[in-house]
């Protein structure tokens, strides 16, 4: 989908339909707001009486869809709900209308800025949101399709006569935008890629694409080399698979000489079986979405070396497939990590938090990053406590908690902080190792997962997300997750941290 801003009128007939947003009515209101009186002169008095007769409300997820009796396309008008109107809002109500608009014979849609700026939505805010939340809702993953419903083609942030002047500014900001928009687009098609193709071998070869394609140091150990490492995390996980596991570290240098230096690193178990701990058949299918992490590592790095960032950013992806076999690691096991300590494996299906012990322990020591972040799909506890729309998240620092709240607030990709206690860090020692990977009984999943991920952060400051619940869509849900979150893969995180690295840049 090609997404633009220009200075036409979206109501000017050369697009084949114009969405305006509406605020919800209250019931004494029986007048169509002033700010539609040109989308009703088009329709000839059409939307008046729509609204008149109550057919449009302006609840969210309410499109009206007019012919032109000019013949001049369609006239859409989106509900935006009650106040105060939000940035996050207008990026639902943009991707729901691309969606609606799908099959229609809909090519060409012009969103009428105008018709969304207000109660506290500057221009620029407005812009990102229709742009961004067009371009999110109207992903699908046509890959092994051979056949596909017409959608919409190109789609336009029509400034008209209200925000002609502004066209430079939006237009860099718009710029921007795309690129965190693009960059999740590229993780969620990782992401969605089945495990017979998107192996820890193939998550290496994609990384080395995008390092070639945008300058990038990429550097990739194998399974002989892991040895070498005392990778003992990565290797157990991955034993059970004719797929070795692979460390995959990228190395951005950063747009600013006196900037921080940050680690990303991501969870990428390519299908998550349970191992020997095998997970029961219903749902397994959706394993192949527990590499999101790593996959968002590479949307991450994609678009940092695009937007050249302030920030020196090392991603780091830590890669297996969990499989039950002959070599396949087993409950009870005592495996010895890259920094040193000892992990007693009580159960083979909490096998992120052990390849992660890895991937942290060896950024740590290897770059001495002043920030270390790590994103994963590590419990089912945060889908049950926070859902699919909402990250739990701990953190060591403040500053860097309240910058990354900010940063997911901004784009619409909300996250929750967990407290880190000293009864949790207690609770995950071993009786014969340094750390056990679970506890008993099965309580605060989400917090015994950071206070594990912890002992491998050294003094850096840090923050684990939880990514679980949002990143990625499941049908059975869909209708409740936000309409930019289309079914499959989110790429959640991506344009999160991306916007952050951006902030803490300036």
């Amino acid at each position: 989908m090609k997404v633009a801003v220009e200075r036409r009128e979206a109501t000017s007939g050369s697009f084949d339909a114009s969405v305006s947003g509406v605020l919800e009515r209250s019931e004494k209101d029986v007048t169509l707001p002033r700010q539609l009186s040109r989308e009703d002169q088009l329709t000839g008095g059409a939307l008046a009486r729509a609204w008149e007769g109550r057919e449009v409300r302006g609840h969210p997820k309410e499109l009206t869809v007019l012919f032109r009796p000019d013949g001049k396309g369609r006239v859409a008008v989106i509900g935006l709900g009650r106040r105060p109107l939000r940035a996050d809002t207008i990026r639902e109500a943009a991707a729901y209308a691309i969606q609606k608009l799908k099959g229609r014979g809909v090519r060409t849609v012009g969103f009428r800025l105008a018709a969304f700026v207000g109660e506290g939505v500057t221009s620029e805010e407005a812009a990102r949101a229709i742009a961004g939340g067009a371009a999110l809702g109207g992903y699908e993953f046509l890959r092994y399709k051979s056949s596909t419903e017409g959608a919409v083609e190109e789609v336009v942030v029509a400034l008209g006569e209200e925000h002609g002047r502004e066209e430079a500014s939006l237009r860099k900001a718009l710029d921007q935008e795309l690129v965190l928009v693009e960059s999740a687009l590229f993780t969620r098609d990782l992401a969605n890629t089945p495990p017979n193709v998107a192996t820890p071998e193939w998550l290496a070869e994609e990384a080395r694409r995008l390092g070639h394609e945008h300058g990038l140091k990429v550097t990739v150990f194998d399974e002989k080399k892991l040895a070498e490492m005392n990778c003992g995390g990565l290797l157990a996980v991955g034993g059970g698979s004719v797929h070795p596991p692979r460390l995959i570290v990228l190395e951005y240098p950063g747009g600013s000489r006196s900037g921080k230096t940050v680690a990303v690193v991501g969870k990428g178990i390519t299908f998550d079986s349970g191992g020997i701990s095998l997970k029961p058949s219903a749902g397994m299918w959706e394993m192949k979405f527990d590499k999101a992490g790593a996959c968002a590592v590479l949307g991450i790095l994609k678009a940092a070396a695009t937007l050249k960032v302030g920030p020196r950013v090392i991603g780091v992806m830590a890669c297996a497939e969990n499989l039950p076999g002959g070599s396949a690691y087993r409950p009870s096991d005592v495996v010895r990590t890259h920094n040193g300590k000892n992990i007693e494996v009580l159960d083979t299906d909490a096998e992120g938090r052990v390849v992660l012990a890895d991937g942290l322990g060896y950024v740590v020591e290897k770059y001495h990053p002043d920030e270390v972040i790590d994103l994963a799909t590590l419990t089912g506890a945060a889908l049950i406590a926070l859902g699919e729309n909402i990250a739990p998240f701990v953190a060591n620092s403040d500053p860097l908690a309240s910058a990354l709240l900010a940063a997911g607030a901004a784009v619409g990709e909300p996250l929750w902080r967990l407290p880190l206690t000293d009864v949790h860090r207690d609770m995950v020692k071993s009786d014969v190792a340094d750390v056990r990977n679970i506890v008993e009984p099965r309580i605060a999943g989400v917090l015994i997962g950071g206070v594990f991920l912890e002992n491998f952060i050294g003094e850096s400051a840090w923050a684990h997300l939880d990514i679980a619940g949002p990143a990625y869509a499941r049908k059975a849900t869909l209708k409740w997750v936000p309409a930019y979150h289309p079914l499959g893969a989110t790429g959640f995180g991506v344009r999160l941290i991306t916007r952050y690295l951006l902030d803490v840049g300036r």
